[in-house]
C-alpha cells in the first residue's frame, strides 16, 4: 500500500459574493476531487487544538500525526531546519519576512503594504538579506536567507517571550498597534527601523521600482521558537516517507521527522508553482521506496493572504489537475494499491485575508476498499453533511495508514 497526502494549504473558505455565494472550492471545476468524494470518506477535521493560534505551522504538524500541543515549539525553528541553519539549545529562531511598507518618516506610521514584497523573487531577495546580514550580525544576532519573502533571523543565549503579529494578519493596516513588543520588542525594532534605512535605496529595490514592482523596504519578525525535537515518522508509523513544498515551514517538519524532502525545480510557494514536478516528484519517490508522501502546495494560502477569489479557485482547479490527477494516473498505472488523503491545513478566507481556526474538509480515498461517508462534492459544505467529524486532526494520520475507525 502507497500513501499520499495532498494539503492545499489555505484551501477552505467562505461563501463570496465575487463567487455568487459560493466559495471558491464550490465554484472551481475539480473533478478529481469530486471523484475520491463519491468513492471515499469525506467529513470534517479539526487542525487546531483549543487555544493556539492556526498557523500553517500548527496545522501541517497536526496533518502529519503530530500533536501541536505536545510537540510545537514555535514556526521559526522548523522554517531553520529545512535552511540548514544550527540552533543550539539557548537559541531563538524568528521569521523574518521581507515586506513592504508605506513610505513614512516614522515606522509607527506606516501601512502594511505586502507582507510578501510583490512576492521577491529568492536572487532579490538573497542580495537584500546579505546586505542586512553585514549590519545586523553580531556575536548574539545572526541572519539566514531562504526562499522569496521567507528568511530566518537568530537570537543567541536568549530566551522566548517576544511579542510579534505575523505580517500577513495586518494587510493594509496601520502597523503601530503590531510592532514588537515583550522581552526583545525594543531589539527588534531598532533592527527593523535600521532595515528601511539599509533597504531603501538598495539597488534591488531601486529596480523593482522602476519596474512597478513592490519594493522590499522593511524586515518585519515574527513566530519565535526553541530548537524542535519530534518522534521518527517511521516509529510512529512503521513506514518511511518524503515531504514535497515549496516552503521551509514544510520541509522542516519532514526533516525534523526523519523524512526526505526532494527538491523540486520550479516550486515557488505561490501560483506560479510547478504543480506537475510536485506530482512527478512524488510519484519518482513512491517508486524508489518511499511508501508515504506529503505534497504541500501553498498557492491556495497566498491567493487567501492577497485576498484574490479568482487566483484561488484557479490554484484549487490546478491543484485538481496537475496534481492529484496526475498522482492517480501514476498509481494508477503502477498497479499497486493506495490510499490518498487530500484536505487543507486551515481556512484562509478571502474576505479576511488570514487564517482562521474552523474545520476543514478532507477526503479519505482507498483504491481497493469503498468509503461509507460518501459526497457529491468535495466542498466545506458538502463534507459538513455527511456527519463524520475528526475532533483531533493529529488523528487523522492513524485513519490514514493505521485504519482507524471513523467516530
Amino acid at each position: 500500500m502507497k500513501y499520499v497526502v495532498i494539503l492545499g494549504d489555505g484551501m477552505a473558505d467562505r461563501p463570496l459574493d465575487e463567487l455568487s455565494g459560493r466559495t471558491p472550492l464550490e465554484a472551481a471545476d475539480i473533478p478529481a476531487m469530486d471523484f475520491l468524494a463519491r468513492n471515499g470518506d469525506v467529513g470534517l477535521v479539526n487542525t487546531i487544538p483549543g487555544g493556539m493560534s492556526p498557523g500553517s505551522d500548527v496545522a501541517n504538524l497536526s496533518v502529519l500525526g503530530y500533536d501541536p500541543s505536545v510537540y510545537y515549539t514555535g514556526r521559526s525553528p522548523l522554517e531553520a531546519v529545512s535552511m540548514g541553519v544550527s540552533l543550539g539549545p539557548n537559541d531563538i529562531a524568528m521569521r523574518c519576512n521581507l515586506v513592504t511598507l508605506s513610505d513614512s518618516p516614522a515606522i509607527e506610521d506606516a501601512i502594511m503594504v505586502d507582507y510578501s514584497a510583490g512576492e521577491i523573487s529568492t536572487d532579490e531577495a538573497r542580495l537584500l538579506i546579505s546586505a542586512l546580514r553585514e549590519e545586523f550580525r553580531s556575536e548574539n544576532v545572526d541572519l539566514f536567507p531562504g526562499v522569496s519573502y521567507r528568511h530566518c533571523l537568530v537570537l543567541r543565549n536568549a530566551e522566548t517571550g517576544s511579542k510579534c503579529t505575523p505580517p500577513h494578519d495586518i494587510s493594509g493596516h496601520l502597523v503601530k498597534e503590531h510592532l514588537p513588543k515583550g522581552r526583545y520588542g525594543e531589539l527588534l525594532l531598532g533592527l527593523m527601523e535600521r532595515s528601511r534605512e539599509i533597504l531603501r535605496s538598495h539597488p534591488v529595490n531601486l529596480s523593482r521600482i522602476e519596474r512597478g514592482l513592490h519594493p522590499a523596504n522593511a524586515c518585519w519578525f515574527w513566530g519565535e521558537g526553541t530548537s524542535p525535537s519530534l518522534p521518527l515518522f517511521r516509529d510512529k508509523f512503521g513506514i518511511d516517507g518524503s515531504v514535497i513544498s515549496a516552503v521551509d515551514l514544510v520541509k522542516g517538519i519532514g526533516i525534523c521527522a526523519g523524512m526526505r524532502a526532494p527538491e523540486v525545480p520550479g516550486a515557488t510557494g505561490n501560483i506560479n508553482t510547478n504543480f506537475r514536478g510536485k506530482a512527478d516528484c512524488a510519484l519518482e519517490q513512491l517508486t524508489n521506496g518511499a511508501d508515504f508522501v506529503f505534497i504541500h502546495i501553498e498557492a491556495p494560502d497566498e491567493c487567501g493572504h492577497q485576498g484574490n477569489a479568482l487566483d484561488k479557485t484557479r490554484a484549487i482547479e490546478l491543484i485538481d489537475r496537475d496534481v492529484l490527477r496526475r498522482v492517480i494516473d501514476g498509481l494508477e498505472k503502477s498497479g499497486c494499491d493506495y490510499s490518498i488523503l487530500l484536505l487543507p491545513d486551515h481556512p484562509t478566507p478571502v474576505s479576511l485575508r488570514t487564517h482562521t481556526s474552523d474545520p476543514v474538509p478532507f477526503v479519505l480515498y482507498r483504491s481497493n476498499e469503498e468509503g461509507t461517508k460518501h459526497a457529491e462534492h468535495f466542498t466545506e459544505s458538502h463534507a459538513a453533511n455527511t456527519g463524520l467529524f475528526v475532533s483531533k486532526g493529529h488523528e487523522l494520520m492513524k485513519k490514514l495508514i493505521l485504519k482507524m475507525p471513523n467516530e
